[in-house]
């Protein structure tokens, strides 16, 4: 008997299974990272603020999905670490965060190690499923962020 169809619930519910491989593909990731000292959510903080620049502690946010007290309470533990550097906005409520150098040293370290288990994971799921699989989350998280209210 194929193990994934064990769990399967009665009736389709889109939030339980998307929870369900979030918490799978979570754990895949955070126990490729635990040498490193780093966890999933922090990773994807590295990458961001690596790719973005420097960004309000909203934009961040916004550009995680992410809400405020979890990414608050994430980001003090990073800044604590050294990993991100944080300043006072123009408005002095805005905090706007970049990448440290310990944090980019923390990044280029483990992501060798990231992108080993991306690139096994592709290869079992196939290049037209992985491709379609990420589609589609953008789209389920853009449809949620952009228009929630009327949903």
């Amino acid at each position: 008997m194929d193990m994934s169809q064990t769990f399967l619930p009665m009736l389709p519910c889109m939030c339980g299974s998307f929870r369900r491989t979030s918490r799978a593909l979570t754990q895949l990731y955070e126990e490729a990272l635990r040498p490193f000292g780093l966890r999933a959510t922090q990773f994807s903080i590295l990458q961001v603020l690596s790719r973005a620049g420097e960004v309000s502690q909203g934009q961040l946010g916004e550009m995680l999905a992410m809400d405020s007290t979890s990414l608050t309470r994430t980001l003090a533990i990073m800044r604590r670490q050294g990993w991100i550097a944080e300043r006072r906005g123009e408005d002095r409520r805005e905090r706007r965060l970049r990448l440290a150098s310990r944090g980019e040293m923390k990044l280029r370290r483990a992501l060798p190690v990231w992108e080993k288990v991306q690139s096994q994971l592709r290869l079992q799921i196939g290049e037209q499923s992985w491709n379609n699989l990420l589609q589609l989350t953008y789209q389920v998280t853009g449809l949620i962020i952009n228009k929630g209210e009327s949903l």
